[in-house]
């Protein structure tokens, strides 16, 4: 049964998942692979501030998964790759599954596979591409009991913003979040919206489907601690971060500052105090 692999993604105490992405390679964008050149160290400076998760694809899975012990994070395995994310975009865009998804996240002792739903304007083909990729892989995920995380993506317009620059738009976002949950999602990885006091509508439209929230762009300490505070306080069942751990000077202090909110319900002030100077 899924509930059995989820079961080692959320965390007993809380009830929560903590889930560090350091799946940016996959992208063919030089500056996602900030802080993560070495992926080995990366991975291995992650899991010594034991997050519940650590997200990562097929051909880089290895570096968390044959660490000894049964203590270390869960894996997430990514299985869609895309080139939506630069500043130009190039002629044609895709979003590709990788083949037989959940065969391979079975023989890497994957806890859960994940794949995007874009919705980027005016690209339509895209978000068909995405929709087909879920469409394909939910039958063998329930086939195999394989949770499965949908990330609904809202993408403002490249021309105004440049590449990878989400659009917290709660009425974009809440029917994204609600179609990923339709499509038969296990759980929800969703952006912050933009009024962080409003995120209690997406964790609704979810129903009882789990939300975790995506990190988004690199912020302030301060800024992504509060908020952090406050996406819990608003429901979230946990995060979904990446450049704001693996891009910051202490990553292993920024995952334990947040595992404390997510975890231990500490305030931004307290959590902050795990992050050295």
């Amino acid at each position: 049964m899924k509930a059995y692999r989820l079961n080692r993604l959320f965390n007993a105490k809380s009830n929560r998942c903590f889930d560090v992405a350091i799946d940016h390679g996959f992208f063919n964008e030089r500056g996602f692979l900030a802080g993560i050149e070495n992926l080995e160290k990366a991975v291995q400076t992650v899991v010594s501030a034991a997050p519940d998760a650590v997200q990562l694809t097929v051909g880089q899975a290895h570096y968390l998964q044959s660490i000894r012990g049964k203590e270390k994070p869960a894996l997430v395995l990514r299985t869609d790759v895309a080139n939506v994310y630069g500043s130009q975009l190039p002629r044609a865009l895709f979003s590709r599954m990788i083949d037989s998804p959940v065969e391979q996240a079975l023989r890497l002792d994957a806890t859960c596979v994940v794949v995007n739903l874009f919705r980027i304007p005016g690209e339509p083909e895209v978000m068909d591409q995405c929709i087909q990729n879920i469409l394909r892989i939910k039958p063998e995920c329930d086939r195999f009991s394989v949770p499965l995380m949908v990330e609904p993506l809202v993408f403002q317009p490249n021309t105004k913003a440049g590449g990878y620059m989400v659009d917290g738009d709660l009425d974009k976002i809440l029917p994204l979040v609600r179609q990923a949950v339709e499509l038969g999602a296990d759980i929800i990885k969703a952006d912050p919206t933009d009024a962080v006091v409003d995120y209690h509508r997406v964790v609704e439209i979810a129903g009882r489907i789990p939300v975790l929230v995506r990190g988004g762009g690199k912020a302030a300490d301060a800024e992504i601690l509060a908020r952090t505070e406050t996406l819990v306080q608003q429901g979230a069942a946990g995060i979904v971060y990446g450049r704001n751990i693996i891009q910051h000077s202490d990553p292993a202090g920024m995952t334990r500052a947040l595992m404390a909110i997510v975890h231990d319900g500490a305030n931004a002030g307290d959590a902050a105090k795990f992050i050295r100077a």
